[in-house]
């Protein structure tokens, strides 16, 4: 496979990328093709972010999680908080390990709540997690980006030794990366949370991958991630007697801070004009290869 196809919207429109030249990538398209073949769905397939005002990035963002938060409580009150402020960052660190503790760790459901819950309820708790990263996305200034996500698909397979040289900690507009898909928080995430609720066991450095991608409609900052990449080893040094514990000093390649590209986007149009395309096509339709 060279190429991956997106399209997007109520007329469908389709964008072309040139797949990397990896094994990663190749790796990558498998586990998009055997997720399409077992049929496991997108997940909200209008996760598009920043390409509102930003009045309407926090309502969206405000509006979302609370109803998450309702359709939980409305099973069971487990939850005593909602957000008003998309900066209020311990209400989302609490909300993030409600999460955590109840949907449990990367498949590790074993919690009654989640055992016993109906499917709407476990769909809403598991996009708890997903609002929570919204409303921090808001509050830090959203990168524009698409993320795309399959419901309910198994995260088994994990990262090479070999992977970790591909990361890269800048990105161009167009590049298409892995998603996260670790449930808890990367040193780069602690770093910026000061997250009082998150238990050891929820640092999660990238291991798995999985069908998961993001594509980015912004170049990264240099400067914003050169500061982000300083608060994060200042924060690894703080606590450095933590990590050391775990396995990772600070040359381990899981703690580099950056994103696995798998494809660039193939185009001449300007960058404002396909943004612009894409604001009123905020639905992934359909992915495919060639």
């Amino acid at each position: 496979m060279r190429f991956l196809h997106v399209q997007f919207g109520h007329d469908a429109l389709t964008l072309d990328f040139q797949l990397r030249s990896t094994d990663l990538a190749q790796r990558w398209v498998k586990k998009v093709r055997a997720a399409q073949r077992l049929k496991y769905p997108i997940d909200q397939p209008d996760r598009f972010y920043g390409f509102g005002t930003r009045v309407q990035d926090i309502k969206h963002a405000i509006d979302h999680i609370n109803r998450q938060i309702d359709i939980i409580n409305q099973y069971q009150p487990i939850i005593d908080r909602r957000i008003i402020d998309v900066n209020d960052q311990d209400t989302l660190n609490y909300l993030h390990h409600v999460f955590e503790l109840y949907h449990g760790l990367l498949d590790q459901q074993h919690h009654e709540f989640w055992q016993q819950a109906p499917e709407p309820v476990r769909q809403a708790l598991a996009r708890l997690n997903t609002a929570v990263h919204r409303c921090e996305s808001v509050s830090r200034g959203t990168n524009q980006r698409v993320v795309v996500t399959y419901y309910g698909l198994p995260k088994k397979h994990t990262l090479t030794d070999h992977d970790y040289d591909l990361i890269e900690r800048d990105w161009k507009f167009g590049t298409v990366h892995l998603c996260y898909v670790e449930i808890g928080k990367t040193l780069r995430d602690l770093s910026q949370d000061d997250d009082q609720y998150i238990s050891d066991e929820a640092f999660k450095p990238w291991n798995h991958y999985s069908a998961d991608f993001v594509i980015q409609f912004n170049n990264s900052d240099p400067d914003r991630m050169q500061h982000q990449e300083n608060l994060m080893w200042r924060y690894y040094d703080q606590h450095e007697d933590f990590f050391q514990s775990r396995g990772f000093d600070r040359q381990h390649p899981a703690l580099k801070m950056g994103v696995f590209p798998v494809a660039d986007l193939i185009t001449d149009q300007d960058p404002d004009k396909i943004v612009e395309h894409l604001r009123s096509r905020q639905h992934v339709n359909r992915v495919w290869f060639s």
